[in-house]
């Protein structure tokens, strides 16, 4: 059952102008967190901001083998956010979770690839560390703007993942889109070697990365971003069309039966 806190901060590093990752002392609900969940904050008191928003939980932190809080990955965009980004180290936010459905971690020999776009970067870090537990062979596909988007690289070295970049401008990896050195991979890869794909980001690119994994009869599992108004399911303003058989497309809660789904059951033309 997920769990309602009273979260104190413990540190708020600014990464950027915009980004920032926000460290909570929130061990009840990090110690149940199983990676792509999400808890749903609200920084302040009073109604503004009136709902809670969902993030998923970027790091789940210890100290030695005692779980002692989460961390959250923010990008300045709207008012939750802005005052995420503006919290010191001794503010309480209410913290609900953990929430979702989670990724399902893959074991050897399947190898494991993770595809993010910006703040899509956020639920694999610790899905990164679970399949690092596991001795799977990963691969972050990562992509920004520029070079000044991408963050905790050697964090991600450092759990053995390999990193392939790429950015809009050129400035780091690749030129282009996070799809371009992907599409490259999924044509080089040995048909043999079984590979599972990740992938959170733009709708856009995950639609892109479903058809590329598609393409090359790849099992994918995307975590879908959607406004969610309580994380519970009461208000159904984060339903997801997924076909799961041969029947017409039906509409599920994000928060409920994701926000992790199989990418190929997703009807990405429905999906704003």
């Amino acid at each position: 059952m997920p769990l309602d806190v009273d979260a104190v901060v413990v540190s708020n590093t600014h990464l950027s102008n915009d980004y920032n990752v926000l460290v909570l002392a929130a061990p009840a609900v990090a110690s149940q967190v199983q990676p792509g969940q999400f808890v749903m904050v609200k920084p302040g008191v009073g109604d503004d901001p009136l709902l809670r928003r969902p993030f998923s939980v970027f790091e789940v932190l210890r100290d030695d083998a005692r779980v002692t809080g989460l961390s959250l990955l923010n990008k300045r965009v709207g008012v939750t956010t802005r005052m995420l980004f503006a919290l010191t180290p001794g503010d309480r936010i209410r913290c609900l979770g953990p929430l979702g459905r989670p990724f399902s971690v893959t074991e050897p020999p399947e190898r494991a690839w993770m595809v993010a776009g910006g703040v899509g970067l956020a639920p694999f870090a610790t899905l990164a560390a679970a399949l690092r537990e596991r001795n799977v062979k990963t691969t972050l596909f990562y992509g920004g703007r520029s070079a000044t988007d991408l963050f905790h690289l050697d964090e991600f070295r450092q759990r053995g993942v390999s990193l392939t970049l790429a950015t809009d401008d050129g400035s780091r990896g690749v030129q282009g889109n996070v799809t371009v050195p992907l599409a490259r991979a999924f044509c080089d890869a040995d048909r043999a070697t079984p590979i599972r794909v990740y992938a959170c980001g733009p709708t856009a690119m995950m639609r892109a990365v479903t058809e590329l994994a598609a393409t090359h009869g790849r099992a994918i599992e995307v975590s879908l971003e959607q406004v969610m108004g309580c994380g519970l399911g009461g208000c159904y303003s984060c339903v997801i069309p997924v076909q799961r058989d041969s029947g017409p497309a039906r509409l599920v809660r994000s928060c409920l039966d994701g926000p992790v789904f199989d990418g190929g059951t997703v009807v990405w033309e429905q999906l704003g």
